[in-house]
């Protein structure tokens, strides 16, 4: 596997993280980096990353394959498509850009150009979302009725150009496009028929600082993901039901918890006293009609991106991250301001 050339365009957070991260991989070679700010610039030549003077020269250069898109989010389109133009592949930061008919324009432009054009998903290799995937997939739960995916923290939304809508800020295009493509990678298997979200304001009245977004499946598994950035406590990081048990996260970095009913009747149940009087119905299972183990955190190599994307570009391999699954996440999203714009699910068209 031959590696290729890249040039990250934007030195910012995300910039920073991927020329460490391609210094790291070994998989392909950081040329350099173009920021439109000097001072970025000059940071990555102290650091010894070669700064271009201009995007016409990132472009100009025949050494470079592909180059990593990460501005700001409205620029994310119109540098990725006069990239293509001239020859190079591009990988476009999340979200890969703001609206649908956007990224069809992108998506043309990669065919016409005969380009790769593909956005870093880098969150499909979560190891959290793996295990998940895998207690989907291979029915260990039964027939799955809820999913719950999210994350929570307390530090607000981030204050630079994230906060602002121009620039396409806000939870849902920050996080959401993440849990929103996890979500339709293990329900990969059933069609969207409707899309509910609430949407936070309680720091910020531009753009969304937090949200909850329900996709119903047609075969009425509910997916429920969720962002916060105002809560001290966190709620699991994943949940899963089905007809035969339940699969829990609580954190990230955990093991997965599976507990699975082995039987249903139970004669001597134990009955729960409350303030208000007893119940059995609440009253928790035993060992006696229930089965629990944890599932081991699987390996797994984010790099596998790039290697991918080498191959994809050298007609080995196709994309990981298609043009379908852009568009289906871009959708998702849309119809989630919709929803949320008009108080009242949506009915959603899944093609």
């Amino acid at each position: 596997m031959a590696k290729k050339n890249v040039v990250v365009i934007g030195y910012g957070g995300m910039g920073g993280w991927h020329t460490r991260f391609i210094l790291d991989n070994g998989v392909v070679n950081l040329l350099g980096i173009y920021d439109i700010k000097p001072e970025r610039c000059a940071l990555a030549e102290e650091k010894g990353i070669h700064a271009y003077s201009s995007f016409e020269e990132v472009l100009s250069d025949e050494r470079v394959d592909f180059v990593v898109i990460a501005t700001p989010n409205e620029l994310h389109k119109p540098l990725a498509i006069e990239a293509m133009s001239r020859g190079k592949h591009v990988v476009s930061e999340k979200p890969v850009t703001l609206s649908s008919a956007d990224l069809q324009e992108m998506i043309d432009a990669s065919h016409k150009y005969g380009r790769i054009f593909t956005t870093h998903q880098n969150r499909r290799w979560d190891v959290d979302y793996l295990m998940m995937k895998d207690v989907y997939q291979t029915r260990q739960l039964g027939e799955v009725f809820t999913i719950e995916s999210r994350y929570h923290g307390s530090r607000g939304i981030p204050g630079d150009w994230r906060g602002h809508k121009e620039h396409g800020g806000g939870m849902i295009l920050d996080w959401g496009v993440h849990l929103i493509d996890q979500m339709l990678g293990i329900v990969n298997d059933q069609k969207i028929t409707k899309i509910y979200c609430r949407c936070d304001h309680l720091t910020n009245d531009e753009v969304d600082d937090g949200f909850k977004l329900d996709i119903f499946f047609e075969r009425g598994l509910v997916g429920h993901i969720e962002v916060c950035t105002r809560n001290f406590i966190s709620l699991p990081r994943f949940l899963m039901a089905g007809m035969d048990g339940t699969a829990i996260i609580n954190d990230w970095k955990d093991k997965t918890r599976v507990v699975l009913c082995k039987t249903w009747e139970e004669h001597d149940v134990k009955p729960v006293v409350t303030a208000a009087g007893l119940t059995k119905t609440m009253a928790p299972r035993d060992e006696k009609t229930t089965v629990t183990y944890d599932i081991e955190r699987p390996a797994s190599d984010v790099h596998d991106f790039y290697r991918n994307l080498v191959k994809a570009i050298d007609g080995e391999e196709e994309q990981i991250v298609t043009h379908k699954q852009l568009m289906r996440v871009m959708r998702v999203m849309e119809a989630a301001f919709e929803s949320d714009r008009v108080g009242a699910p949506i009915e959603f068209t899944d093609n």
